[in-house]
Order: C-alpha cells, then structure tokens, then sequence
C-alpha cells in the first residue's frame, strides 16, 4: 500500500544466476548460493534525493583456479546505462545497480562504459558475499503502484 505521491519502488529485483561447466567436469566449478534482490520500499517523487539500496549476491567456487567474472544484462529496458522498472499502465521508473558504494560504475557486461565484477581469482571453497548498489534517481513524476524489472546474471570462469 503507497501513501499518497508516493510510489513503491521495486519489492523483488530478481537476478538469476547461470554458471557455465567448466569442460570435463560433471558439477559446475563455481556456483551462485544466494541472491538478495533490490528493494527500493516506497519512492517519493518529490524528494530532492535518490534512493538508495544495496543487495548481495554470494557465489562459491571450488577447484577454480582461474579469473571468475560476473555479469548483470539490462533488464527490460535493453541498455545497462539506462535501465528502468515497467509499472502500472506500462509507466516506467528509471534506476540503476552499481559495482561501487558511490554509485559510480554502472553494473554491466564490461562493454560502452560499464564494469563488470572481475576478473578475480576466486576465494576456494569459501562464500563470498559481493554487495550490489542500486539508485532510483530522484524527482521522477510516476503514478503510484509497484515497478520491478527482471535481470540474469551470468558467471563466467
């Protein structure tokens, strides 16, 4: 339920993981544990400020003995540095998930200005909690309703 002006940010950002199988083996060498999706609770179009969230993603890897990345896609919008969440009557409200507390280095495949998590040398048999920053930029004039977008996340080692 939304108060008056105000409209709820996204209550599941959901993330999928896929692993590719390391050839040879029968189990995937690394593999996603958890995902925190993003929750934005209620968005204010009047604020003068963005909101802010964090979410998490932990992978476990084990035998990996060379560089890991992790990817996120656009979502629905179909570009990493503009991504936005589709609500009621098709309206939209744009946000953006980050690789750094600033905001600063849009999360994406690594390609026209985006970064990607990685490469590392993953942590053995270790979960390792890899925080994902995401913004609603502020003073966005949407009606009142629930936004979510949908994004995969891909692992490559």
């Amino acid at each position: 339920m939304s108060r008056r002006g105000e409209a709820p940010g996204a209550r599941a950002l959901v993330l999928a993981g896929l692993c590719l199988l390391v050839p040879g083996q029968a189990r995937a060498a690394c593999q996603i544990r958890s995902v925190v999706g993003l929750n934005f609770a209620n968005y204010t179009p009047t604020s003068p400020l963005p909101l802010d969230t964090v979410g998490s993603i932990t992978y476990l890897c084990l035998l990996q003995l060379t560089p890991m990345t992790i990817d996120l896609s656009p979502g629905q919008s179909g570009a990493h540095a503009n991504r936005h969440m589709r609500g009621p009557s098709s309206n939209t409200l744009s946000y953006n998930l980050y690789l750094d507390a600033a905001r600063l280095l849009v999360w994406g495949n690594g390609v026209a200005g985006t970064g990607r998590y990685g490469p590392v040398i993953p942590v053995l048999a270790l979960d390792v909690n890899v925080p994902i920053y995401g913004r609603i930029p502020a003073q966005q004039s949407v009606p009142a309703g629930t936004y979510s977008d949908t994004l995969v996340m891909t692992m490559t080692f």
